[in-house]
């Protein structure tokens, strides 16, 4: 707090000096308006988990009236990656100049094309650019959707109501698994890939008559604007003190865009960044997520069906586990519920890799590949899955959040890539136990990382993480 009450002497802001963490919620409560917003910005993370889980029945259908190799099985899943990197540079390139709000409608466009596109694919050539379009959605809703809600909420709520965009890709992955199951009996591939068009239309109609983030516009010297927008988003009137805390912040903080990045005070936040990044893919969440049905018929569960319906289970508990985060979050902190999810995904490895090493389990193996499945997805749900999106949203300053927040999502998409072409080719090499186990040991590595260096922001302002990596001190200290 002493980094806040600094800044409130600075200004002399009597008001400020009332209000510890301006618009945190203690000096009024949260409006109707912010859960409106922060609902319609979610239908990106809706997209983004439905286009990436749909794949995983589809492809058992496409791969069969393509007839498909192994090789181009993994292209035609993996495309969405190419894409998702290209619009994660793109889009925080543009998200400086353009704003959140653009950014978010663009990527609703970019679904709705992408959507219609993939159902009426002729080819495999033409699925795979309809893939990467939709990629090119992913990218962008990817950071852009937790950055609008990071920078419009209370900082006492941010941390379950950026968790809610999280609930929304497990919610769209859900629901790609029963549409997926629904046309399974049918083998209509093209209609799974074509209802994405329903809730990016919505996206954007929704996006339209929503304002944007009031830090962005405040970046831009809107602040007539951000105070009208700070005005809706909180139950009190005086917004003052919050916008002359982001005023001030942004006086303190150097270039801004890419070139910021390279400041002395970004090389921690950075450092944690990019590794949340690095281990959330390389622990292998998507090859679940991507191969989940493929999974269930390697450990002996036999049709299309039934394999899709089994992965559907597997994304329900994977939304209850979100569901589980919202409500903790914000009460125990980023940290614990970390830690705790990493190491649970370490057991559900394990478990998942001796289903497949042990003879002994083999009348019952599809059970304990099913246990294991559950343990990993359901720890990753409540622990990395959502923190790291909620982490890369709070660590960055105002002026280069945009640029940061694109690097380390560029980096998470291009691993997922690595991950997700790199699977079927480690079962072939290693075998199924041993890929699973080679996941585990990453995980270990990742917990070990987490506890060294990732910082606990709950109850902390934007403005006061800012300031935080300014004072030179550890992220611990924060």
């Amino acid at each position: 707090m002493t980094h806040l009450a600094d800044k409130t002497q600075d200004h002399g802001s009597k008001a400020a000096a009332k209000s510890p963490e301006p618009g945190s919620g203690s000096a009024g409560g949260i409006s109707r308006f912010v859960y409106i917003a922060v609902a319609i910005a979610a239908l990106g993370g809706l997209l983004f988990g439905y286009d990436t889980g749909v794949v995983s029945g589809a492809i058992l259908f496409v791969k069969s009236q393509f007839a498909l190799s192994s090789t181009m099985e993994e292209l035609v899943v993996s495309a969405v990656l190419v894409g998702a990197v290209f619009g994660a540079t793109a889009g925080g390139a543009l998200t400086g100049r353009f704003g959140r709000r653009w950014l978010i409608i663009i990527a609703g466009v970019v679904f709705t094309v992408s959507a219609i596109g993939t159902a009426f694919a002729p080819t495999v050539a033409w699925l795979i650019v309809a893939r990467v379009a939709s990629g090119i959605g992913i990218g962008i809703a990817s950071f852009i959707s937790p950055m609008y809600i990071a920078e419009l909420v209370p900082a006492r709520v941010r941390g379950s109501l950026v968790a809610v965009n999280m609930l929304a890709i497990t919610s769209g992955i859900v629901i790609a698994y029963l549409v997926d199951y629904a046309f399974s009996s049918s083998h209509a591939w093209r209609w799974m890939f074509g209802l994405a068009a329903l809730p990016s239309i919505g996206l954007v109609i929704g996006m339209w008559w929503l304002p944007d983030s009031p830090r962005w516009l405040i970046s831009r010297s809107k602040v007539d604007e951000a105070r009208k927008v700070l005005k809706r988003a909180r139950t009190t009137a005086d917004v003052e003190p919050e916008i002359k805390d982001i005023q001030h912040a942004m006086a303190q903080q150097g270039k801004g865009g890419m070139a910021g990045l390279l400041q002395p005070s970004l090389r921690m936040p950075m450092i944690v960044g990019l590794g949340l990044a690095t281990f959330q893919q390389i622990t292998g969440i998507n090859t679940v997520i991507y191969y989940a049905p493929t999974i269930f018929k390697f450990a002996g569960i036999s049709g299309a069906g039934p394999a899709i319906l089994a992965g559907a289970g597997l994304a329900g508990v994977m939304w209850c586990s979100h569901v589980l985060a919202i409500f903790l979050i914000d009460r125990i902190g980023r940290r614990p519920l970390l830690l705790t999810g990493v190491a649970g995904q370490i057991v559900g490895l394990a478990i998942l890799g001796a289903a497949f090493q042990f003879p002994q389990l083999a009348s019952f193996k599809s059970d304990v590949a099913i246990a294991g499945l559950g343990i990993y997805v359901a720890s990753f749900a409540f622990g990395l899955g959502p923190i790291f999106w909620l982490l890369i949203s709070e660590i960055y300053p105002l002026k280069v959040r945009g640029a940061a927040m694109s690097a380390v999502t560029v980096t998470n998409w291009a691993l997922n890539l690595v991950v997700a072409v790199t699977f079927l080719t480690l079962v072939g090499v290693l075998g199924h136990a041993s890929t699973f186990w080679l996941y585990g040991l990453v995980a270990v590595g990742a917990w070990i990382f987490f506890y060294r260096l990732v910082p606990e922001t709950k109850g902390k302002s934007l403005e006061q993480i800012e300031a935080h990596w300014r004072s030179g001190k550890s992220p611990r200290q924060l």
